[in-house]
C-alpha cells in the first residue's frame, strides 16, 4: 500500500510540474502569427464611421467594458498577470503587425475572433457601429501604462502581495473589492 502511495503522489507532483504555465515558444508563436494573417477577412472593409473624437470616446468605452479583461485599460496588456502566458499570447495592440491590419482587418477581428487562441468573436454582442468606434480607439491607443490595471486585476495583486510576504498572525487578509462598475453598459440591441 505504501508503494501505491509513494507512485500516486509521484505522479501528482508530476502532473502539477507539467500543468505549469509558460510562455510560448519562439516557433510557436510564428506559427500562429502566420496562421493568423492567412486567415483574417476584411482587408477591404472601410470604415463608415468618421475618425473622430467623438468615435475615439466611444470606442474606448465599449473597449472598457468588452475588451479591457485581456488587453487592459490601455490595450497594452498593463496589468493583465496572463497576456504574456497565453499561447499565443495575448496582443499588446499597439504593436507594429496588429497596427498594420487594416480597418477592415481589425474589425473583422472583433466580429469573429480568431480560432486556436483567447480572442473571442463579439459577433452578436456588439453591433458593427460599436466594432468600428473600437477600430478608432485601437487606432489611437494611450500611452502604455498610463490608465493602470484593470480593478479586477488590482485586488488580486494586492492579495498576492500580502500572501507573499507571509501572512501575519492575527490579520484578516484584504478582501477583492465588491464595488460594482464605475458606469452602466447599455447595448441599444
Amino acid at each position: 500500500m505504501m508503494k501505491f502511495i509513494a507512485l500516486l503522489s509521484f505522479f501528482a507532483i508530476l502532473v502539477l510540474i507539467a500543468c505549469k504555465a509558460t510562455a510560448p515558444g519562439d516557433l510557436e508563436s510564428r506559427i500562429a502569427d502566420e496562421t493568423k494573417k492567412m486567415t483574417l477577412g476584411g482587408k477591404n472593409l472601410k470604415n463608415p464611421i468618421a475618425d473622430t473624437p467623438e468615435s475615439v470616446k466611444e470606442g474606448a468605452s465599449h473597449f472598457q467594458h468588452h475588451c479591457q479583461i485581456c488587453h487592459g485599460l490601455d490595450g497594452h496588456n498593463t496589468g493583465v498577470p496572463f497576456a504574456d502566458k497565453m499561447s499565443p499570447a495575448v496582443a499588446d495592440l499597439a504593436e507594429k503587425d496588429v497596427q498594420e491590419y487594416t480597418d477592415g482587418q481589425l474589425k473583422w477581428i472583433i466580429e469573429n475572433g480568431i480560432r486556436f487562441t483567447g480572442m473571442p468573436g463579439w459577433k452578436g454582442i456588439l453591433d458593427d457601429q460599436e466594432m468600428w468606434h473600437i477600430v478608432h480607439f485601437i487606432r489611437h491607443l494611450p500611452a502604455k501604462g498610463s490608465l493602470g490595471a484593470p480593478a479586477i486585476y488590482k485586488g488580486s495583486e494586492e492579495q498576492h502581495q500580502e500572501m507573499e510576504k507571509g501572512a501575519q498572525p492575527g490579520k484578516v487578509p484584504a478582501q477583492p473589492s465588491k464595488q460594482p462598475p464605475t458606469r452602466p453598459h447599455e447595448h441599444p440591441h
